[in-house]
């Protein structure tokens, strides 16, 4: 049974939310750093894959159907804080990855998207930030979504799954209530969900419209 830490994911729903920076294990470490990178970039290849980083795999998927939009995962070096809108998913709202000298980070955009481990895995924590699109869009506003006032929130749930894929355990962790929106790298407590064999992730938020969430 491997233990497992995550120092680093936040994820993205229909705005993009969240990124996965480091995932640190007993067995392995996984930073995305040996996944090569050119400056301010990310890897975005226009079909459906996989990569890995510290012997665990995710899945990247593109729409053939309509040739555009990426799913699930993929990872980043760029540092955009500034720029809004779609166009900028793939950057972080902190500008770089968790840890002191780290410059990848993993990204997920979709709903549902998830991790298999491949055998039963215990997780002691995980750091969670925004993108940059979704803390604009929460902070400002935009074409697609409202400007965040009290009483909203956008709240990202972490299941532990079993050899079945059945959720077994959950953690919430709030990546905006009301106009506190986060901009750092959270660390978040995921040992009670006790032992997994992968997670998966959800969203809910106060801003829906007739697609799901804003």
């Amino acid at each position: 049974m491997k233990n497992l830490k995550l120092k680093a994911i936040a994820l993205q729903a229909l705005i993009p939310i969240a990124l996965i920076t480091t995932l640190d294990t007993t067995a392995a470490v996984i930073t995305f750093d040996e996944n090569a990178l050119d400056p301010d970039t990310f890897f975005s290849p226009q079909a459906n894959t996989t990569f890995t980083s510290g012997g665990v795999s995710f899945d990247h998927s593109w729409n053939d159907t309509f040739n555009c939009c990426w799913g699930n995962f993929t990872y980043s070096n760029r540092s955009d804080t500034t720029t809004a809108g779609f166009t900028n998913d793939r950057s972080a709202i902190t500008g770089d990855g968790a840890g002191a000298g780290q410059d990848n980070y993993g990204i997920s955009f979709d709903l549902g998207a998830s991790i298999n481990f491949g055998g039963a895995t215990v997780v002691s924590s995980a750091e969670f930030t925004n993108t940059t699109y979704a803390y604009l869009s929460m902070l400002n506003g935009d074409g697609f979504a409202k400007q965040f006032e009290a009483g909203d929130f956008f709240r990202l749930t972490i299941n532990g799954l079993d050899q079945l894929g059945a959720v077994t355990n959950s953690v919430i962790f709030s990546l905006a209530e009301g106009t506190n929106i986060v901009n750092q790298w959270s660390l978040v407590n995921l040992t009670s969900l006790g032992t997994v064999y992968g997670l998966s992730f959800d969203y809910a938020s106060s801003d829906v419209g007739g697609f799901g969430i804003n």
